[in-house]
C-alpha cells in the first residue's frame, strides 16, 4: 500500500489544523443559505433521524485533541460516541482525548443548537481522523461507520499526484461500497503561494462534495482544477472565511434533505431519494451563483465556487417537485448526432429530479445513448425569458480509475439547435446555468459514450433541474408600496433606481423582506418620487 511512502498522516493533518488554529470561528448566515425560508415554509426538516460522522485532526501532535464537549455545542451527552486508536467511549469526558475548539466549531455549523443546519441529528460519531481513515477508508473492504453523512473539515495539503490519486480511489470506493456521503473541505486559499492552491484531498475525491468557503464577495478556499487531471472542485461554497467552517453547513444540508428523502418529501422511491448522487445533484443545482460565476462546456463548475453557494431550501424544492422519468430514450452511432425526436411528452413540472441509468454499448455492438427530457418552458407571460440550471451527477464505480462519460446538452425542440452543453471528459459532473432562456419546448439530453472505452455498459446517474422565470409585483397598501415575488428560488434581492435613461440600481436602504403565504413580501414608504424595482440574482 502506498501509505508507507508519504507523510505519516497526522503530520499532514497536525500542519493544517495548526494552520486554522489562527482563524477565529466564523458565523453564518441561516438566511443566505436558505434554512430559515426552509423552516418558514415546511415542518421539522433539522436533520432528525439522521446519523452523521464528524472526523476531526487532533491540534496536537500527541493526537488527543479532537474531541466535541457537547455542552459547547448545545446538545446532551447522549447524542456523541467517540472513537480513536485507544478505543470507544459513549461519554463525555474520556480517556480517549480531550476537547477541541475547533471540533466544537465546526459542530455548531453542522448539528450545534441553536445556529447549526440540522440540529435534530440521530446521533453524532465523533472519530480521531487518523483512526477513522485507517479504519473505514484506507482498507480494501472498508467497513460502515453508523453514517450517512461524514464531515470532513481537514486537508492533507499538497501531495505527489499518485499520492493523491491513490487517497482519492480509497474514498470513492468506501462512499459507493457504504453509500456514504463525504463532504469535505477543498483547502484553504494560501496555504500555499496565492492563487496557485490546488483543491487538496480528501476534497479531490470523484464521489464526495468538495466545499469551499466564500464570504463578502471573496473566496477563501484552494483553487480548482485538481492536480491530476485538472477536474472540477469545489463543487459547491458555503458561507464563512475558512473551508473548515464551511464544509459541515452543505454536510447539514445534505443530513437535512437525507430526511426529506426518507419521509417521502421527494416521492415514494425514498431509496432514490436518498442516493448520494441525488443529493450531491440537488445541492449542486440550487446553489445560488456569486457575482462573477462562470463555467465552460468542458470545465462544468467554477474553479473558485464550484456551481456556487449551497442554499438548502432551494435544493429541497428541487426534491419535492418529485422524481419524473426521460420521456424516451434513443441510440445513435458513436459521435453521432443526437438532435431533439419530435416526442410528444413532457415532463410535467420545471423543477425536479429523476435517478436513471443510461445503457451504452461496447463493441461489437457499440453506440451512445440518449436520455430525452422535454421540457415546456412557458407561463402567462409570453415573452418572458427563464433561467434553467441542471446539474448531471454520476459516481466513479469502485475499484475503477476511470469513469464513464455522460454529458448534458440542451436542444431547442422548434428548430432543432443545440442551446448549451456540458461535456467534460474528466468530471463526473455535468452542469447548465442559463440565465436568459426564452420561453419554448427544450430537450434535455442525458447523453453516455458507447464504445471501446467506456467502464460499462449501464451506468446510474442523478438528474435535477429548474426552469423558472420569477415576476415582480407591486402593489399598494394604504400609503404603503408593497412588492412581492416567489419564495422560491430563494436567492433574489429588490434593487431600486430613480430613472430608468441611465439607471443605477441598487439594494440598498431595503427593509428585510418577509414570507407571506409562500411569497416574498416587501413593504415600503409612499415617496412622490419616481422609483423602478426590479429582481437581481445573485444575492450575495
Amino acid at each position: 500500500m502506498f501509505i508507507n511512502n508519504r507523510l505519516p498522516i497526522a503530520k499532514r493533518i497536525y500542519f493544517l489544523a495548526g494552520i486554522l488554529s489562527s482563524v477565529l470561528a466564523q458565523g453564518q448566515s441561516l438566511n443566505q443559505i436558505g434554512l430559515t425560508t426552509l423552516n418558514a415554509l415546511t415542518t421539522n426538516l433539522n436533520g432528525s433521524g439522521i446519523s452523521v460522522a464528524q472526523v476531526e485532526a487532533s491540534l496536537t501532535t500527541d493526537s488527543k485533541t479532537w474531541e466535541v464537549n457537547p455542552a459547547n455545542v448545545g446538545q446532551p451527552g447522549s447524542l456523541f460516541t467517540y472513537a480513536s486508536g485507544v478505543g470507544t467511549s459513549a461519554v463525555y469526558p474520556n480517556t480517549l482525548g480531550t476537547n477541541s475548539w475547533h471540533a466544537e466549531d465546526v459542530g455548531n455549523n453542522f448539528y450545534g443548537q441553536p445556529n447549526g443546519v440540522a440540529t435534530n441529528v440521530a446521533h453524532v460519531n465523533n472519530y480521531e481522523a487518523n483512526y477513522f481513515l485507517t479504519t473505514y477508508v484506507e482498507v480494501s473492504s472498508p467497513p460502515k461507520p453508523n453514517a450517512a453523512v461524514v464531515n470532513q473539515s481537514f486537508s492533507f495539503g499538497p501531495l505527489a499526484v499518485a499520492t493523491q490519486q491513490q487517497i482519492d480511489s480509497f474514498y470513492d470506493n468506501a462512499a459507493v461500497q457504504n453509500k456514504i456521503i463525504f463532504v469535505s473541505a477543498a483547502d484553504n486559499y494560501g496555504t500555499n503561494a496565492p492563487n496557485s492552491t490546488n483543491v487538496c484531498a480528501p476534497g479531490t475525491a470523484y464521489n464526495c462534495i468538495s466545499v469551499g468557503a466564500y464570504s463578502g464577495g471573496i473566496y477563501y478556499n484552494s483553487l480548482g482544477p485538481t492536480a491530476d487531471n485538472g477536474r472540477c472542485k469545489p463543487d459547491i461554497t458555503a458561507l464563512s472565511g475558512v473551508t473548515s467552517f464551511s464544509t459541515p453547513q452543505v454536510a447539514g444540508a445534505a443530513a437535512v434533505l437525507l430526511q426529506a428523502a426518507l419521509r417521502g418529501d421527494g416521492g415514494s422511491n425514498t431509496n432514490a431519494a436518498f442516493d448520494l448522487r441525488t443529493v450531491k445533484a440537488l445541492l449542486l443545482n440550487g446553489a445560488v451563483k456569486p457575482v462573477g460565476w462562470t463555467n465552460s462546456n468542458s470545465s462544468p463548475l467554477d474553479a473558485r465556487y464550484g456551481a456556487g453557494v449551497v442554499n438548502v431550501f432551494n435544493a429541497y424544492e428541487q426534491l419535492a417537485g418529485g422524481k419524473h422519468g426521460y420521456v424516451t430514450n434513443t441510440t445513435v452511432a458513436v459521435g453521432g448526432a443526437h438532435p431533439p425526436t419530435g416526442a410528444t411528452g413532457t415532463v410535467s413540472v420545471l423543477s425536479g429530479w429523476d435517478f436513471n441509468t443510461n445503457t451504452s454499448g461496447s463493441f461489437p455492438s457499440a453506440f451512445d445513448a440518449v436520455d430525452h427530457y422535454y421540457f415546456n418552458a412557458t407561463n402567462q407571460v409570453k415573452t418572458a425569458s427563464f433561467t434553467a440550471s441542471a446539474t448531471l451527477v454520476w459516481n466513479r464505480q469502485q475499484n475503477q480509475s476511470a469513469i464513464n462519460n455522460l454529458n448534458l446538452f440542451l436542444y431547442n425542440c422548434a428548430n432543432s439547435n443545440l442551446v448549451a452543453c456540458s461535456t467534460s471528459r474528466v468530471d463526473n459532473v455535468e452542469h447548465l446555468w442559463l440565465p436568459k432562456l426564452p420561453p419554448g419546448r427544450y430537450d434535455l439530453q442525458v447523453w453516455k459514450a458507447g464504445g471501446s472505452g467506456i467502464v460499462s455498459a449501464a451506468e446510474p446517474y442523478a438528474l435535477a433541474w429548474t426552469f423558472f422565470s420569477d415576476t415582480l409585483v407591486v402593489g399598494q397598501s394604504g400609503t404603503n408600496t408593497v412588492l412581492s415575488w416567489p419564495a422560491y428560488p430563494a436567492g433574489f434581492q429588490v434593487e431600486a433606481t430613480t430613472n430608468l435613461i441611465a439607471p443605477v440600481w441598487s439594494p440598498n436602504n431595503r427593509p428585510p423582506a418577509i414570507i407571506l403565504t409562500g411569497s416574498n413580501g416587501l413593504i415600503l414608504s409612499g415617496t412622490n418620487a419616481n422609483q423602478f424595482f426590479r429582481l437581481n440574482w445573485p444575492n450575495l
